[in-house]
């Protein structure tokens, strides 16, 4: 089995164990915060939208959420069954695909959203490049990544774990995710009266989420057999080079790029800016 098809079973049982989607990244707030000043919620309204990576479902409730008109949801692993168990009640709204990124439908959306996910296939040109066919002139591709800056002291500490971690039971994982999540409650903690390492990020962005998202949260970064950190020019650049314009970076949180390129209206090369 290679790196691809191990990333998909990965996350198949993460989201099967992991099936309901909890706290604030449920909400449309916690999307205009990815998005940040690319792109606003309301822009969605009445758009056709699709989501490679879809996972247990949470994004594209959020989306319909937001006002979307419909949502391909595209999902390749054996998540699949639980994607279309927590879209059930909008499945009118929803079409649910299962197929790998590069293997998207035809079906000429407005948007194309991915979220937390390239930065875990081994080559993600070819998602890429399925995406770009598959928006119509004029759409755009909404991606967020893992950022290598900021990121310098916690890669430190969590790249060398993550060599045993990925190798773990899930159920063992769960547990030691359970102990570490305890462990940045009580750190974020501390932040808000000592000026300890991480300080911003602790009190802006982790104090928002559960006990039980950070735990799935912890979940998500230790399990992956793939997970690649990108410097903004290399983030660019994977865009760039899928043929997508006008494509500009934001680095949420201090410690990941959200990434929004467009597909030209005509035919011409892409070039890459930055926010």
């Amino acid at each position: 089995m290679d790196d691809r098809e191990r990333t998909i079973q990965d996350f198949g049982a993460q989201f099967t164990r992991h099936r309901e989607p909890v706290g604030y990244r449920t909400s449309v707030a916690w999307l205009g915060e990815v998005c940040g000043p690319l792109l606003s919620p309301d822009e969605l309204r009445g758009r056709r939208v699709m989501e490679i990576g879809s996972g247990n479902g949470r994004l594209v409730n959020v989306l319909l959420d937001a006002g979307v008109a419909h949502v391909v949801a595209v999902e390749p692993s054996e998540a699949f069954d639980v994607l279309v168990e927590n879209t059930r009640e909008r499945a009118e709204r929803v079409t649910c695909v299962r197929a790998r990124g590069d293997e998207a439908p035809d079906a000429e959306v407005d948007d194309i959203f991915s979220i937390g996910v390239l930065h875990h296939v081994p080559d993600p040109g070819p998602v890429v490049r399925r995406a770009f066919e598959v928006l119509r002139p004029g759409g755009r591709f909404v991606v967020w990544l893992y950022a290598r800056e900021g990121n310098e002291l916690y890669l430190a500490l969590a790249s060398p774990l993550r060599r045993l971690t990925r190798r773990l039971p899930d159920a063992v994982l769960v547990a030691l995710s359970r102990a570490l999540a305890l462990g940045l409650t009580l750190y974020a903690g501390l932040c808000r009266f000592l000026p300890l390492p991480m300080r911003d990020y602790m009190r802006t962005v982790r104090e928002r989420y559960g006990f039980e998202e950070k735990t799935q949260i912890v979940f998500d970064q230790l399990n992956p057999t793939h997970a690649r950190y990108y410097r903004r020019e290399e983030a660019l650049a994977l865009l760039g080079d899928g043929g997508f314009e006008d494509v500009r970076a934001w680095h949420h949180g201090g410690r990941g790029w959200t990434l929004v390129g467009r597909k030209p209206a005509s035919p011409r090369a892409g070039y890459f800016s930055s926010t």
